[in-house]
């Protein structure tokens, strides 16, 4: 079998990734911590993290939009980078409620960006071979990785004042990074590309967005609760921690193995085993959690709820968004899956954790990761009977 040739930015696009899912390593988990020693209440807090999860509704969409219009991607994410590192500074100055809302405003509408804006032009570079798609995203998994550990040790030793330079650091290295892409010319179309709105009529592509919406929901209990849950039930800090690291190792051996287990299974049936095994993790976490046994599996399972969730997402989205539409395809995943389902999770899991118990959370989730398997058979059925007339 010939061996397929690395992209000519294989490097740059590792190391933006690198620098922007660090970023996203330290600003998650400590930010939280950095507004509660501000003076900021659990309320006030609360507020200021919503604001994260519902700027990516928003502002994907205005960015991919004006990047796919303009055909300047690249020029776009640079200026987004520019401008998350300019609103960053602001936690310098941030002592009020208000001014850090500004604040997290401004900074997540130019991060919500970065995401989306760099695959679509790592993908328009492979022209559409996505055999080393997971080499280079692992390359966010272990900035990811790197990051929250190096940081947690660094906060530890010098205090959670030390947080704005660490956050403005990574900003600096994704910035440079920004300037290191170059934009891929792109092919002369002989046709007009599709609107957005007439490929929002088709059915298939409707119920993939409403299972991604629904699967990333059901993460959101993880992603908001896990660590209290593990606390509660007694585990240590340490442990909590490795519990997180874990996760992201296991996600990274998938990204680097990807390509020989797509050629051979193929996008679908990885996409519905991946959502298959959340049903199983969510109840394992829910029903199990008191056994080491079970809470170490299903950590591991995070290889195939999320890395192969995501990367046969992101394969079975260029069925629709490709070449002119690419920035503008990827922009909607994020809104509609991180942003919307992001928002609704948090909001719908906060309910049941207060109200019901937090092991019926969980088993929500479950409930929820469950809907999103229907909701991609569907899709993939559909997109069968589609095929002849395409």
């Amino acid at each position: 079998m010939q061996q397929r040739s690395w992209p000519e930015q294989a490097f740059n696009f590792g190391f933006f990734f690198f620098g922007y899912y660090g970023f996203v390593g330290v600003f998650s988990p400590y930010v939280s911590l950095y507004f509660a020693d501000a003076g900021m209440t659990a309320v006030q807090i609360g507020i200021l993290m919503s604001l994260i999860q519902m700027m990516r509704i928003f502002g994907p969409n205005v960015w991919g939009w004006t990047a796919d219009h303009l055909q300047k991607r690249v020029q776009v994410l640079r200026f987004t980078a520019a401008g998350a590192f300019a609103s960053f500074v602001g936690m310098y100055f941030g002592q009020t409620f208000m001014q850090f809302f500004v604040v997290m405003v401004l900074l997540n509408i130019f991060t919500s960006a970065q995401g989306p804006l760099s695959e679509a032009l790592m993908l328009n570079e492979m022209k559409g071979d996505l055999t080393h798609y997971g080499s280079l995203r692992l390359w966010g998994s272990v900035g990811y990785i790197v990051a929250v550990m190096a940081a947690g040790l660094l906060l530890d030793w010098r205090g959670i004042g030390m947080f704005p330079w660490v956050g403005l650091a990574l900003l600096a290295l994704v910035l440079n990074a920004s300037f290191r892409l170059k934009e891929t010319p792109q092919p002369s179309a002989h046709h007009k590309a599709p609107s957005i709105l007439a490929l929002l009529k088709r059915r298939e592509l409707i119920a993939f967005l409403v299972s991604a919406c629904l699967m990333i929901a059901a993460h959101n209990s993880l992603y908001v609760f896990f660590s209290l849950y593990l606390a509660r039930l007694g585990y240590s800090n340490k442990l909590i921690g490795l519990m997180w690291a874990l996760s992201v190792v296991a996600e990274i051996v998938f990204f680097f193995y990807q390509a020989p287990l797509f050629r051979r299974f193929g996008v679908q049936r990885l996409m519905m085993f991946g959502l298959g095994i959340a049903v199983v993790r969510f109840l394992m976490v829910g029903l199990g959690a008191e056994s080491m046994l079970l809470l170490l599996i299903a950590q591991v399972l995070h290889a195939a709820t999320f890395a192969a969730h995501h990367s046969s997402s992101i394969m079975t989205l260029q069925r629709w968004f490709s070449g002119p539409l690419q920035a503008r395809g990827q922009a909607l995943f994020i809104s509609v899956s991180y942003g919307l389902g992001g928002t609704l999770g948090g909001l719908g899991f906060s309910y049941v954790w207060e109200h019901v118990s937090p092991e019926a959370t969980y088993v929500a989730a479950a409930v929820v990761a469950l809907g999103g398997l229907i909701a991609a058979w569907f899709s993939f059925r559909w997109q069968v009977r589609a095929e002849p007339s395409q």
